[in-house]
């Protein structure tokens, strides 16, 4: 490192709404003899503890004026921050117009996004956009080479040490990752207010869309150890995987969020207040078991039997607190993640004796009905669409066939229904008394789902001590129509007894007529749930 790389810190400008860590930067600063400028409830902090400070409005000789709008918006402020001290003409206009140098400048924002998160009206979201701020902190981290800027108060720690080893000075590394910093800042909190303003005026998919997020975990790796990964939060107020307190267990792999976030939005399907106590395990996304129960742990016990196979390594997700009964069950074979509301103690305490096992609480449940985006990247732009929350309870389930379903057979399809939302396409669910048997995903042929489908609960049921297909007597979902009849009557030969689909095939009277002739009850949903 050259000596031009160092630059000394004269002067700061400090004007915060967090005021986390304030008194302790200022008092550092203070020692070194760094001139502090700030501005109302952050110079006041600071002068009630004895820290010398200079109001910005007396550096200035300009009033703060209409309600704080207009306080920092001046050249003695802005040629402070911008000027090159190395470029003499920059250098003679501070002189001619008594400009003194700010080094460094820590500003963090009005708080927009928790403002917005709070549900307050328009004016006040208006009246919490910072105007003075991004301007300031844009300014400074242009001037890296001489400035540092400081949005953050974790890193005011750093610039604390960073002093203190170069004697007062900060090094061009140090500033320009504060820039860098800076600028993400700026950008997301820019991206916020696009989007509140986006929602007021109700467009769905703006000209312009931005988005951003926050770095929360820098991972081993992605789906393969070739490809490197990270988790980001965004601003999205739903409670779910990036709200989670992991208890304990190995840090979390992309897999395992993708797993577990499928899993807690499936189950999260489930109010346990109107279904009662349910589980899903999820395998590669896609779930191998998912059932109700009179207890958590039953309801357990049924998914896995589903498919005892799959389940090993899988995730499990619970939409009501985790007990005692059922962590003991769910100990008895190598599971990767266990995500729920909440646990006991004595849950807790059980699944502590699997150390690699992770244990994420959540506090609630995800609102299923709640909208949002979903982004998928392709060669040079992205898709998005909104997430798929419609609900099986909301159409009105058209009866198509001679026969109707029992009020057991439409509890049932309610139920393969909603499953079928979270299987990826082809997607083809046995359901038998509140339970999955079967599941066929992702085949490229609806008829090969349903075979497929057809052969775990099979292959369930001998594991179980039985020689009976469990499909048996079951009823079966497809997410979307039946193009021919061929895989409704593959169901039919499996033994299911009545069928959920959206319908809308240009062969449907053909479909009907097959389910019909093999004595089905049929009911169109005219919503399909396609998932890729």
């Amino acid at each position: 490192m050259s000596a031009s790389d160092l630059q000394p810190i004269t002067r700061a400008l400090i004007s915060v709404s967090d005021k986390t860590g304030l008194v302790e930067l200022g008092k550092a600063l203070s020692l070194r003899n760094v001139e502090i400028l700030s501005t109302g409830g952050s110079a006041k902090m600071l002068a009630d503890a004895g820290i010398p400070v200079t109001e910005v409005a007396n550096h200035t000789n300009f009033p703060e004026m209409m309600d704080g709008r207009v306080k920092t918006l001046h050249p003695m402020i802005h040629g402070g921050i911008l000027a090159l001290r190395d470029n003499e003409d920059h250098v003679a206009a501070m002189k001619t117009h008594n400009i003194g140098a700010i080094d460094l400048v820590v500003v963090n924002l009005y708080p927009f996004e928790e403002t917005v998160a709070k549900g307050a009206d328009f004016h006040t979201c208006i009246e919490n956009i910072d105007i003075g701020g991004p301007a300031m902190i844009r300014s400074a981290a242009k001037n890296y080479g001489f400035v540092n800027v400081v949005v953050d108060a974790s890193d005011y720690q750093t610039v604390i040490d960073e002093l203190e080893t170069h004697d007062g000075k900060t090094s061009i590394s140090l500033r320009k990752k504060l820039a860098a910093k800076a600028y993400a800042r700026t950008g997301a909190y820019d991206a916020a207010i696009s989007a509140w303003y986006a929602d007021q005026l109700g467009e769905e998919f703006p000209e312009r869309l931005v988005f951003s997020g926050t770095l929360q975990q820098s991972l081993r790796y992605g789906e393969n150890p070739h490809q490197s990964a990270a988790f980001y939060s965004n601003s999205e107020v739903r409670t779910g995987i990036s709200t989670a307190t992991q208890l304990q267990g190995k840090e979390l792999s992309y897999n395992n969020y993708n797993d577990t976030d499928a899993a807690f939005e499936l189950v999260a399907e489930f109010d346990p207040r109107v279904s009662g106590p349910t589980c899903a395990i999820i395998k590669h996304a896609n779930p191998c078991g998912v059932a109700h129960g009179a207890t958590l742990a039953d309801a357990y016990k049924t998914a896995f039997a589903c498919d005892t196979t799959s389940a090993f390594g899988g995730i499990i997700a619970l939409n009501q607190t985790l007990d005692a009964d059922t962590a003991q069950e769910i100990i008895k074979i190598f599971t990767e993640v266990i995500i729920a509301p909440d646990a006991t103690e004595d849950a807790k305490a059980i699944i502590a004796t699997k150390k690699n096992l992770r244990l994420l609480l959540t506090m609630g449940l995800p609102d299923p009905a709640i909208g949002g985006r979903m982004i998928k990247s392709v060669a040079g732009g992205y898709l998005v669409q909104g997430r798929d929350n419609a609900l099986t309870a909301e159409p009105e389930l058209k009866v198509v066939t001679k026969r109707a379903p029992t009020d057991e057979e439409l509890s049932d399809l309610r139920f393969a229904f909603t499953v079928g939302k979270h299987v990826k396409s082809n997607a083809i669910i046995y359901v038998r008394d509140g339970a999955t048997v079967g599941i066929g995903a992702g085949q490229m042929s609806r008829v090969d789902s349903s075979k497929i489908a057809a052969a775990k609960s099979l292959e369930a049921a001998q594991n179980a001590g039985e020689t009976e297909a469990w499909a048996k007597g079951s009823v079966v979902a497809s997410d979307a129509f039946f193009p021919f009849a061929d895989g409704l009557l593959a169901a039919a030969d499996a033994g299911a007894t009545a069928v959920i689909q959206p319908g809308g095939s240009m062969r449907d009277n053909e479909v009907i007529a097959a389910a019909d002739g093999a004595g089905l009850a049929m009911v169109f949903t005219g919503m399909r749930h396609f998932r890729h």
